[in-house]
């Protein structure tokens, strides 16, 4: 449970009671996913820690303190709540969730958690594949070039070892395809599609 995360604070206060701790525990997670602001406008995100009560997100648009965010979140669904804070790179929020939500939420955090831990591998929507040609090309705005090597491929977005990395949400283009990097990992990047590929050309010998 997510009660395992306790902190180990060693200031004495009056014991809280066990569902206001699992609330206000945050942890590191990474996980991707969208957030609308009030002016109905979407960004991709990714989050930076969470707790059932709070998350602070890695977003390109901060939005304004006091502004009610809706946030869709890979495997953990959709979460609401309302700008607390700026960070250099995204912004912290509360939620605003029923103290049932809040267990759940609590639940499904520690499950990502385990699974980031253990090193298992994510749940993804489309398939992924190894083309047999991995060499490629990374295009920045700017118009500069760098070699890559083509890790997996989807539907839906790319994996590539790369020795540069663009920033998160930057948009670029590997071989002809466009999309926008949503993940860092160690010697590469993530990136999603601006749109899915043709499901009917989508083989191992796929060129992008």
């Amino acid at each position: 449970m997510f009660s395992s995360l306790h902190s180990t604070n060693t200031t004495h206060h009056a014991p809280l009671p066990q569902r206001d701790r699992r609330m206000n525990q945050r942890a590191k997670i990474s996980v991707l996913g969208r957030y609308m602001l009030p002016n109905r406008q979407e960004f991709p995100c990714q989050t930076i820690d969470m707790s059932p009560g709070g998350l602070a997100l890695a977003a390109p648009v901060k939005g304004n303190i006091g502004d009610r965010v809706i946030v869709y979140l890979d495997t953990l669904g959709r979460v609401e709540g309302k700008i607390v804070r700026h960070l250099e790179d995204g912004f912290a929020m509360s939620l605003n969730a029923s103290l049932a939500k809040r267990d759940k939420l609590g639940d499904q955090l520690t499950w990502v958690l385990n699974r980031q831990a253990l090193g298992l591998p994510e749940d993804r929507r489309h398939e992924r594949i190894a083309p047999r040609n991995a060499s490629s090309t990374m295009k920045l705005k700017d118009g500069r070039e760098h070699r890559v090597k083509i890790i997996d491929i989807s539907l839906s977005g790319v994996a590539v070892t790369t020795d540069f990395q663009p920033t998160l949400f930057e948009i670029v283009t590997i071989g002809e395809t466009v999309g926008r990097v949503v993940r860092h990992f160690n010697g590469g990047v993530a990136i999603e599609f601006s749109r899915l590929l043709a499901a009917e050309n989508f083989n191992k010998e796929i060129k992008l």
